[in-house]
C-alpha cells in the first residue's frame, strides 16, 4: 500500500470497478453519483472508504472533491489502485486520506467492509 495523502479514516467501504468522474458523475452538494451509466449510480459516498480504480475526466474533478469536504459530503478516505492527478489534488487539498494498492489487494476489499486508513 501506498500513501499519497496521510491521514486517519475509518468507514465502510463503498466499491466500484469503473473510474469515478468527479466533474460529471458526482453532486458535489449531496455526495450522490448521478451518471446513469456509473455502477454507484444513486449511492452516496459521504462518509464511507470510497475504494475504486481511478479518476476520470477534467483536473477540474478535484475542485469538486475540495467541495464535496467543505459542504459535509465527501468520502471519509479513498483507495484507488491507479494514482491520478485529479483524484490526488483534490484529496491533498481537502485533506482526504488517499491511499493507493496494487490489483490484487484492491481486488480484496469489498463493498459493505468496515476499514481504517491511517492506523499505526
Amino acid at each position: 500500500m501506498k500513501v499519497l495523502v496521510e491521514g486517519r479514516a475509518q468507514g465502510t467501504v463503498l466499491k466500484s470497478e469503473m473510474p469515478i468522474n468527479f466533474l460529471g458523475a458526482v453532486d458535489k452538494k449531496t455526495g450522490v453519483i448521478t451518471d446513469r451509466n456509473h455502477d454507484l449510480y444513486g449511492k452516496s459516498v459521504k462518509g464511507v472508504i470510497l475504494v475504486f480504480p481511478s479518476g476520470a475526466g477534467s483536473s477540474v474533478g478535484a475542485y469538486t472533491i475540495y467541495a464535496l469536504k467543505s459542504g459535509g459530503a465527501a468520502p471519509a478516505g479513498m483507495i484507488c489502485r491507479k494514482a491520478d492527478l485529479t483524484v490526488a489534488t483534490g484529496c491533498a487539498v481537502a485533506g482526504i486520506p488517499l491511499h493507493i494498492l496494487d490489483p490484487d489487494k484492491f481486488a480484496s476489499i469489498k463493498t459493505g467492509q468496515q476499514l481504517l486508513l491511517g492506523a499505526d
